[in-house]
């Protein structure tokens, strides 16, 4: 009868060991899939700033060919 509430203890405290590994197992996936995200966001930036690159070039060239066709009102 002694033995049953060490039995008890060392039970429960296995199984809080488990369910503590399995969190950090979950955890370390999340770190990956979130790196994932912060890579992806990092490469969907890169291709906004590219695009907003060339509307630049292509916004000046407008601006210029408007101007040389005198089809501009007023300079912007």
């Amino acid at each position: 009868m002694a033995d049953e509430p060490d039995s008890l203890i060392l039970h429960l405290l296995r199984r809080m060991d488990a369910n503590i590994a399995e969190m950090r197992e979950d955890l370390r996936e999340l770190k990956v899939r979130m790196t994932n995200v912060e890579e992806r966001l990092g490469a969907v930036e890169m291709s906004v700033a590219g695009t907003n690159r060339r509307i630049d070039r292509v916004e000046q060239r407008l601006d210029r060919i408007e101007k040389r066709l005198e089809l501009a009102d007023a300079p912007r």
